[in-house]
């Protein structure tokens, strides 16, 4: 998560910054999907269903002891919540969750799935993120995720036995807080900057650096067709006009 918001914060230096990042990601080619459910998707589904199991046996008590720790007890359970729907929808909304054709045609692109297109990353991310409601559930989903993490190593360390005196659990809480307190002020730069990305010099940067990667071979047209945003009616009427004294000269 932290590679991740640190990735999407990089659109805060401009978008062809980020452009560049998701490229060295897709770079890994067919072996990516692989990585991502192995080391995210499958955690995630597991820890998830394990935190339901904790959650559905938690008895919150704060009223009775009120205590900050209790309170970080409580909010561990709420913002894991939280965090697992929003995951799972924020994948579902940038990704569809499937790429096949008929999970798009059917189910993904109907319900407004799947709005990221790696080779428009800024340009497309921005687009999908720009509805208030989207935002609202950005800025909550991501706070929550932020600080599920924070404490959640709090509460490892704790299991684990990193910090076992009241000293060392208090200058943990204290490291911990920072770490979170820093990652969200890093979340927050990264959906700001995305909502506030220029779309057309964003698009104009990404397909510079698409076309180039085409001419240097790094890139097929059939993969860019693939993972780039589908051209706006108006756009494709103004390259089919543009195109057209070409075709006539030839």
């Amino acid at each position: 998560m932290v590679v991740h918001l640190i990735t999407n914060a990089s659109v805060l230096d401009s978008p062809g910054k980020f452009q560049a990042s998701v490229y060295i990601i897709h770079s890994l080619g067919a072996a990516l999907p692989l990585i991502e459910w192995v080391f995210i998707f499958i955690p995630i589904i597991f820890h998830g269903v394990v935190g339901l199991f904790l959650i559905a046996e938690m008895a919150p008590n704060n009223a009775a002891y009120n205590y900050n720790g209790n309170f970080r007890y409580t909010m561990q359970r709420i913002t894991g919540l939280i965090a697992f729907a929003f995951i799972a929808w924020h994948i579902f909304h940038m990704h569809g969750w499937f790429h096949a054709e008929w999970w798009a045609a059917t189910v993904s692109g109907p319900l407004g799935g799947a709005n990221f297109h790696p080779y428009n990353a800024a340009s497309s991310a921005s687009e999908a993120m720009r509805h208030p409601l989207a935002i609202v559930i950005y800025v909550i989903g991501v706070l929550a995720c932020v600080y599920h993490l924070a404490n959640g190593i709090w509460s490892m360390g704790v299991t684990w036995g990193w910090w076992t005196t009241p000293r060392s659990m208090r200058r943990a809480v204290v490291g911990c807080a920072v770490f979170g307190v820093l990652l969200a002020v890093v979340s927050m730069g990264a959906v700001w900057g995305m909502v506030t990305v220029d779309l057309d010099d964003a698009r104009a940067v990404e397909n510079r650096m698409l076309e180039a990667r085409i001419e240097d071979g790094m890139i097929t047209e059939h993969e860019a067709e693939e993972k780039r945003a589908p051209l706006a009616p108006q756009n494709r009427d103004r390259a089919a006009t543009e195109a057209e004294p070409a075709a006539q000269e030839f």
